[in-house]
Parts: structure tokens; C-alpha cells; sequence
């Protein structure tokens, strides 16, 4: 696929501000095309994808939005932070006593714990087993957003479909109940539009977070002792995490499509052009404060748990060096998770400094 990529922070923001001109029709459509034995799997499994809110335009899709941003609220996200430095501080304990034995990665003790609990008491919503989250998750961010081919979009596409096959008698168990899916239902959407939204929100609620996490742990310690430790205060936390938005998010890039023949900053666009957003690792050094935030998104389609997964990585990166301040990051550079939208280091291993 040929993309016009834009990465310039203020073109970034006209395009997603012209919401008349540029669609997220392409934002949840499979990098590479895929193959027809791929395909009929995810159709055995009713596989669908309708636009609802990610992929979707005009009123249903505020609709949508405002239902769904009231199960993140910036007083519901304030109100978790003792609970992520709950979750954090139990994990992190397990942590310390692995750590006596020898190198531990982080992804894998810490990082990936926290998100999936958060998103699952903010949205009412139960997850499954952690291990079987985890690889739906990374499957369905490969096959929709990697380059597979033919036989690895198979053993992709199985996993999808079972993934699928679990969201779809979740959102018909949330019938009647005050959760995300049951408001969505009793709102008039229907079975499929509820999982089509699920799919990737089941996915971005945490996924997305422990990714995040992953980088700002791994950059954390590659600032050297002294700098590491310096991330238990909550201001120097904050202003780390911010600058791994800005330069490197786990969502670093994001799609639209040209709705008509248009023009952006002297360049004509066809209709149907396709355009790659570069949301992170473009600001230059002297750039406002708010820069990092367009890792999120801008406007209408801004990410709704932005707030949620900024607080989540701050407080464990500041957790973590508070608890563990005499850590060093250890062995070869780990591979990375580099997809079309997503980036994070595959593992993060750390051990103690000797004392």
C-alpha cells in the first residue's frame, strides 16, 4: 500500500480536523490484503467489523463516543490512581523476590498485569484468562495492522475468530447490565456493532497501555542509575512518560482516506488516497508542553482512555523506581514489536545493581 505520510504536528491536526475532507474508513482495515482461506475462517466465525466508533463518521458515531466517554471520565480516571498503585505495588513485590534470583523482564512481572484489571472494573467488563488476552491481543494488532503472509494470516485469523467467538458471548451476557456492552445494547446497537467496537476497544483499553509501559520502563533505565531513580518523584514521572509520548508512543501512527479529490498544503489528493498520520517522533525539541498529547489523536476521534493510559504509565514507571531505585537494564538490545500503528520492545530485562 502506497501512503502519503504526513508528519508534520500541525498538518497532522488539519487532517484530522477535517473530518469533511478525511475518513477513518481505512483505520481497522488489514494492512496487507487477505488471502481467501484467511478470510473464510473469520467468516465461519461471523466475523464483522461494522464502522461504529474508530472507523466511523457523522451522528451515531458521537453517539456512540459520548456513551462510551462516560466510562472515562476524567473524575473516574482520577479516582483509580489508588488502585493502579495497588495492582502496581503487588506486582512489583513479586518483582523484588524474582529479582534475588537473577534478571527479570518487566513485560512480563509488571507491565502487562495493571492495564487489563483497570479496564476491566472501569468498563463493568470481565476479561479472559491474562495469557489467552495477551495473544488474542497481539495476534489481532499483527494481522490488522502487520504484514502476514498467507500462512501466518491463518494461525492469525484462528485466533482472531476464537477471540471473537469469546467477545460475542460476552457483549450477549451484558444484556441488561449497567456495563459498556449492556448500555451500548440497551442504546439500540446491535450484537455485531458491539463487538465490532469491543474488538479493538478490548484491545486499546490495555494492550496499548502495557506497550506504552514496556517503553517507558525500557527508556526509564536506560537513563543510568541516577536517572532512573529519579522517576520515584512524581513530576520528573510524568514529564519522562510525556517525552516517550512524544518521541516514541506505542500507537505511532494512525490511517485516513481522502473522502473526494481534495488539496492539503498544495498537495492534490485523488479520492481514496491513503494517508499515514505520524503521531509520534516528529515534535521538535523546543516544542509546547502539550506536543506529546497528539499520540492520542485530535479531535472527534481522539483516544478516549488518553487520560487513563498517561495516568496508568506514569504511576508505574514511578512506582517501580521508588520501590526498585538501584536497577540497570540488562542484557542484548530486545527485538521490537514493529507494526504499521504499533511499537513497543518485545522485553525488558533488568536486574539489580550490586549493592
Amino acid at each position: 500500500m502506497n501512503y502519503l505520510v504526513v508528519g508534520e504536528p500541525d498538518t497532522v491536526k488539519e487532517v484530522m480536523r477535517r473530518t469533511d475532507d478525511f475518513a477513518p474508513s481505512n483505520a481497522l482495515t488489514s494492512v496487507v490484503p487477505l488471502a481467501p482461506a484467511t478470510l473464510r475462517i473469520l467468516s465461519k466465525a461471523k466475523f464483522a467489523l461494522p464502522p461504529v466508533l474508530a472507523s466511523a463518521t457523522g451522528e451515531r458515531h458521537r453517539m456512540v463516543r459520548k456513551m462510551v466517554a462516560g466510562f472515562f471520565t476524567p473524575a473516574k480516571v482520577a479516582a483509580v490512581a489508588p488502585r493502579v498503585r495497588e495492582l502496581t505495588r503487588h506486582r512489583i513485590a513479586e518483582t523484588a523476590v524474582a529479582l534475588d534470583a537473577g534478571p527479570v523482564d518487566l513485560s512480563l512481572s509488571l507491565a502487562r498485569h495493571v492495564p487489563p484489571v483497570i479496564m476491566a472494573e472501569l468498563t463493568g467488563q470481565e476479561n479472559p484468562p491474562l495469557d489467552t488476552l495477551k495473544v488474542w491481543s497481539r495476534d489481532s494488532l499483527e494481522l490488522f495492522w502487520g504484514w502476514p503472509g498467507p500462512e501466518r494470516q491463518l494461525e492469525l485469523a484462528l485466533s482472531a475468530a476464537e477471540f471473537y467467538g469469546w467477545l460475542r458471548a460476552e457483549v450477549e451476557a451484558s444484556r441488561g447490565r449497567d456495563s459498556l456492552f449492556g448500555v451500548l445494547l440497551a442504546a439500540g446497537l446491535s450484537t455485531a456493532e458491539v463487538c465490532s467496537l469491543g474488538y479493538f476497544l478490548v484491545i486499546a483499553g490495555q494492550e496499548t497501555t502495557s506497550q506504552l509501559i514496556n517503553t517507558a520502563l525500557y527508556r526509564g533505565l536506560g537513563r543510568g542509575t541516577h536517572g532512573w531513580a529519579e522517576l520515584a518523584d512524581p513530576k520528573r514521572a510524568a514529564e519522562h512518560v510525556r517525552g516517550v509520548l512524544a518521541e516514541e508512543s506505542s500507537v505511532h501512527t494512525w490511517r485516513r482516506a481522502a473522502l473526494h479529490d481534495t488539496e492539503l498544503r498544495g498537495v492534490t489528493l485523488p479520492a481514496g488516497a491513503e494517508i499515514l498520520l505520524e503521531l509520534s517522533g516528529r515534535h521538535a525539541p523546543d516544542s509546547p508542553p502539550a506536543a506529546y498529547s497528539l499520540a492520542f489523536g485530535y479531535g472527534l476521534h481522539r483516544c478516549l482512555g488518553a487520560k487513563l493510559a498517561e495516568l496508568e504509565t506514569q504511576l508505574v514507571v514511578q512506582e517501580t523506581a521508588a520501590a526498585l531505585p538501584h536497577l540497570e537494564r540488562t542484557g542484548p538490545e530486545p527485538e521490537w514489536l514493529r507494526l504499521l500503528s504499533f511499537q513497543t520492545p518485545q522485553s525488558v530485562m533488568a536486574a539489580r545493581l550490586p549493592q
